[in-house]
């Protein structure tokens, strides 16, 4: 896309992460924009080893460093470049980790939040879209009468990470309504994929099986709850979400729910994983209460309508295809790299 003959160019926060790297993937593909990666320096850059040449050679990917709580890094990032478009993905996003670094979690997720929306709005003759990405954990514990869950559901958080992503979506709006910013907020559903962290159930599992198979751990699943239902997407698709976002017809202050189309349980999405197993022999499970939380957000199925109608998108990629890439990436790593966390 150009306008007036000028490539546009598309910022992303988080650029190192499972979201951020398949949303670079996507655009490259998909767009003739140049894109523009928003990283700290300390960041690991093994989810975007593929894209290193072009960053080196400048070929539609640069790399600047900052932190979401500098504000200075982030407000000369925006001069500088002036990105037409933001996707703002950074954030701590494990919630069982905020748990205990609740402060670290607001401080990022809030604060750094805060810093993006002001560095934009402060800036003369500058109007970027900008994709606030909130979360599903906003909405917390739900009754199941109150499912599937539209945008206007009540929020009850259920831990610290999901407090500051309230917080991020609330700012998401707030700037619009306020000061005209044109910001796109989204509460996407559990989503999931290759290079997705290990601290994440569906990943922690699919490595845990990935070891087992390489013989390096005993054939025993260490779980949290399993209890949880959940409502799963391929990151693939959301990332393809995202794009459409911000350029089908974007609405200031628009805020939507994204998901999947497939529902189950944390346990049957184990089962999923164990079935998909080559390892021979019987694997068993058992719960490790290092890793259940203290509250959990148990129903956690959504109703896209909303954001569907907007843009037209339908997830493309199914349920077992997701897991089935899943082992797969755990198993790459695990080959090449059998000192693993058992984590």
């Amino acid at each position: 896309m150009t306008i007036g003959g000028v490539t546009m160019k598309a910022l992303i926060t988080g650029f190192t992460g499972m979201v951020g790297s398949h949303l670079a993937d996507f655009l490259i593909e998909n767009t003739d924009w140049n894109i523009i990666g928003f990283s700290r320096w300390i960041e690991s850059f093994e989810n975007v080893s593929h894209l290193i040449p072009r960053i080196n050679s400048e070929d539609r990917i640069s790399v600047i460093y900052g932190d979401m709580n500098d504000f200075s890094s982030i407000e000369s990032a925006l001069r500088k470049n002036r990105p037409d478009f933001i996707f703002h993905l950074a954030a701590q996003s494990y919630p069982q980790t905020s748990f205990t670094a609740p402060i670290e979690t607001m401080q990022t997720n809030v604060i750094g939040t805060l810093n993006l929306l002001e560095a934009a709005k402060n800036i003369v003759d500058y109007d970027p879209i900008i994709h606030v990405c909130s979360s599903s954990e906003v909405f917390g514990k739900v009754d199941q009468s109150k499912l599937p869950i539209d945008e206007e559901c009540t929020f009850h958080p259920a831990s610290p990470y999901a407090i500051s992503k309230v917080g991020t979506d609330l700012l998401g709006r707030h700037y619009s309504e306020a000061y005209g910013l044109n910001t796109q907020t989204t509460r996407m559903f559990t989503h999931t994929g290759p290079r997705r962290a290990d601290v994440f159930a569906e990943s922690t599992f699919a490595k845990q099986i990935a070891m087992i198979e390489f013989g390096l751990i005993p054939p025993v699943i260490n779980t949290g709850n399993l209890d949880s239902l959940r409502t799963w997407a391929d990151v693939r698709d959301a990332v393809r979400a995202y794009h459409l976002l911000v350029t089908c017809n974007p609405v200031p202050g628009a805020y939507y729910n994204i998901g999947g189309p497939f529902s189950c349980s944390v346990r049957d999405m184990l089962d999923t994983l164990i079935s998909l197993s080559n390892f021979k022999g019987e694997i068993s499970i058992q719960t490790d209460p290092r890793r259940l939380r203290p509250i959990d957000a148990d129903l956690q199925v959504p109703d896209t309508s909303k954001f569907q109608d907007h843009t037209g998108w339908k997830p493309q990629i199914d349920f077992k295809t997701t897991m089935t890439d899943l082992l797969e990436y755990w198993r790459k790593k695990v080959e090449n790299s059998p000192n693993q966390l058992t984590r």
